[in-house]
Parts: C-alpha cells; sequence; structure tokens
C-alpha cells in the first residue's frame, strides 16, 4: 500500500468518486488522503472462489451477496475497499438506488505489501462504521483471525473452524480446508 498524492490524483471526495485510473491499482479515500494498493491477486481470487462457493452451497446467496473489492462508504469521508463483503438483498438494493450501505461481514485477505498499522486502522474503521465481524486471513501463515469486535478475536489454525456468526451462522469453514491445494 502506497500513499498517493500530488497533482495527478484527485484532491476532492467527489473528484475520487468519479475518477477511474487505468494503472492497474486499487485506490482508497481517507479524509483526504489517497492510499494506493494492488487489490487482489491469484492467491486472494482462489481464496474468494472457495468462500463464495461455500456461501452458495449453505443457500445464502438467496438472502445477499459476497461482492469482491467493493466501494464501501464507511463514513462521509471514508471510502474503503475490503476484499470481500457480505451484503443482503435489501442492501444491494439500497446501493443501487445509489445509499451507502455498511456490510456486516468483512473479510480482508492480507498479502505480502499489507502493513500491519493499516489493518489495524482498517479493523478499527470497520467496527465503528458497523461491520459485526471481521475475518483477516493470512495465506502465507495460514492463519484466520476472526474478529467480533477490536477486543475479541479468535485465531484459527489448522482443523479450527472459522465462523461468520451471529451475522451468517452457517457460514464456516477450517482453516485447512481454506487453504487445501487444489486436486490436479
Amino acid at each position: 500500500m502506497l500513499q498517493a498524492s500530488g497533482p495527478l490524483f484527485p484532491q476532492t471526495l467527489e473528484a475520487f468518486i468519479d475518477w477511474e485510473p487505468n494503472d492497474g491499482f486499487k485506490y482508497e479515500w481517507n479524509d483526504g488522503e489517497i492510499i494506493r494498493f494492488s487489490g487482489m491477486k491469484k492467491k486472494q481470487y482462489f481464496i474468494y472462489g472457495i468462500l463464495n462457493r461455500l456461501f452458495i452451497e449453505k443457500g445464502y446467496h438467496e438472502k445477499g451477496m459476497l461482492m469482491a473489492e467493493p466501494d464501501v462508504m464507511l463514513t462521509p469521508i471514508q471510502m474503503r475497499r475490503p476484499d470481500i463483503a457480505y451484503f443482503t438483498n435489501g442492501q444491494v438494493e439500497h446501493a443501487r438506488s445509489g445509499e451507502d450501505v455498511i456490510p456486516a461481514f468483512v473479510i480482508e485477505v492480507l498479502s505480502e505489501t499489507d502493513q500491519a498499522y493499516r489493518i489495524e486502522e482498517k479493523i478499527a474503521e470497520y467496527f465503528k462504521a458497523g461491520v459485526q465481524v471481521i475475518w483477516n486471513i493470512n495465506p502465507e501463515q495460514e492463519v484466520v483471525y476472526v474478529y467480533t469486535s477490536r477486543k475479541h478475536v479468535t485465531i484459527c489454525l489448522e482443523d479450527d473452524v472459522c465462523s461468520a456468526a451471529p451475522v451468517l451462522p452457517g457460514f464456516t469453514i477450517s482453516v485447512n480446508t481454506l487453504f487445501a491445494q487444489p486436486e490436479s
């Protein structure tokens, strides 16, 4: 993640929202600061695919959507792009009509370029905005941190089961299943 500034970057939130850079990076707006990052790569999309299949198998696709890299206005001056977020059908309809909605469940799939202080910043911002469950997935260490508040985190390894309760009570997966190598 890099902080981006200068004359080539938008100077207001309105300009940022209309800005369509074609440079291969993703951007977030944090009270005037533009944060550039690489977005999800192959490893992160593979994890998204596993979670999306589970989402469909459990029937949650009838109640909402599991979206990759959605624009989420956490506050009037803060737009973040979680790697994955769950939105109810009602929230999707509100968003289609132009309303800002806050997902109840957010997943960040960490990459080697993520910085610890930025991750902590996002966790605090997500909970302050109303997110109820956050999964921080670290593929390199094969560990999932399941947050239900800033003070309550469960560290999941190996056969431990990660849960999205209370948002999606049946949305559970073991760490080993999440990081299983695809069969050839």
